[in-house]
């Protein structure tokens, strides 16, 4: 009588298969493998047994036959809250998925603090616990995360931290100074002279670049370049940012926004203050994100292709991982989309 303990899940084995199949257990195990030392006639049989056994290969095994954990980290310096608030990051993660899902490595998440990672978080990296790891949105305090490639193979989303990169770094990133420059020069190609900012953490990277580009386009054409107040990429801080810079500057009539999240908290803050969009303030944002089409007003805005960057995040350490020689700069191109706000 049974006392409603479920029975253990037998799994099939190896021998099961090469019993099934009349061919011998190395056999099978090259087949497994992707070995060329098979015949076709060979590999028909033993595929048509894996499938009526139901057989997954026990994948802890190989990994340690191979010495490899078939696993790669993704490492996000930002709290949990500003991660799965930023469809930026949900654009990324996609493209790295699509790209894992060809391969028979897993990602884990890993979220640390933006300027000193978690003693877990170093322990588990360097720990033989990941083959490689990506690393997005990273800060200029992580100097663990940026040295990391130092000891296993890492990509990076967006460009290292200072001007030049650590010898051997491998980074996918947009040119954001460029691509700030063109939806700054967009404004004053609609005649707007007083055009402020909002720029991202001053400790970002892609931050300091868009900071740039608006400042290029500027002085290109002989506009001041003071009105800014400064963002942490969330709409809680566009809304700040926003009304501090009406209050400061009420003669402003452009906003370029270094990002979308961000620009839709200044579209709220301008509506506060009874502005209209874009007759008195034209505003432009970065990334092209859901958060440029969910409002009334749509909102122009600098793309940049976040889900392909994922993509060749991931393809670029998978290629490392493989051995093989990869570019250490993939530099990927933005464009400008114009709707209603400008």
């Amino acid at each position: 009588m049974s006392d409603g303990t479920p029975a253990p899940v037998v799994r099939p084995t190896l021998e099961e298969v090469a019993r099934v199949a009349g061919v011998s257990r190395a056999t099978v195990s090259r087949v497994i493998n992707g070995s060329p030392r098979v015949s076709p006639d060979v590999l028909v049989v033993v595929e048509k047994a894996i499938a009526e056994l139901n057989y997954v290969p026990n994948r802890a095994a190989r990994s340690l036959a191979a010495r490899s954990t078939m696993s790669i980290a993704l490492v996000v310096p930002e709290n949990a809250h500003r991660f799965f608030g930023d469809p930026y990051f949900a654009d990324v993660v996609q493209g790295i998925s699509e790209r894992l899902d060809d391969s028979d490595y897993v990602l884990n998440l890993q979220l640390t603090h933006p300027s000193t990672p978690s003693e877990k978080t170093r322990r588990y990296l360097l720990g033989g616990n990941v083959d490689g790891a990506i690393v997005v949105s990273h800060h200029s305090g992580d100097h663990f995360l940026a040295s990391l490639g130092r000891s296993l193979p890492v990509v990076f989303g967006g460009r290292p931290l200072g001007q030049i990169a650590n010898p051997g770094d491998y980074y996918i990133d947009v040119d954001n100074r460029l691509g700030a420059r063109h939806g700054v020069e967009h404004l004053i190609a609609r005649g707007r002279q007083r055009i402020a900012t909002i720029t991202g953490p001053a400790d970002m990277p892609a931050a300091v670049d868009r900071e740039m580009g608006w400042r290029d386009a500027l002085a290109a054409a002989g506009l001041g370049d003071h009105r800014i107040a400064h963002g942490d990429f969330t709409e809680a801080g566009g809304i700040r940012a926003a009304l501090a810079l009406v209050d400061e500057y009420p003669d402003l009539d452009a906003i370029f926004v270094a990002s979308d999240l961000m620009a839709s908290g200044v579209l709220l803050a301008l509506e506060e203050r009874g502005l209209r969009v874009p007759a008195d303030v034209a505003i432009v944002g970065f990334d092209n994100s859901p958060y440029a089409t969910r409002g009334r007003i749509g909102l122009t805005t600098v793309a940049q292709p976040s889900l392909e960057m994922g993509v060749v995040m991931a393809d670029t350490l998978l290629r490392l991982l493989a051995g093989e020689q990869v570019e250490h700069v993939t530099m990927m191109e933005t464009s400008l989309v114009v709707r209603d706000s400008s």
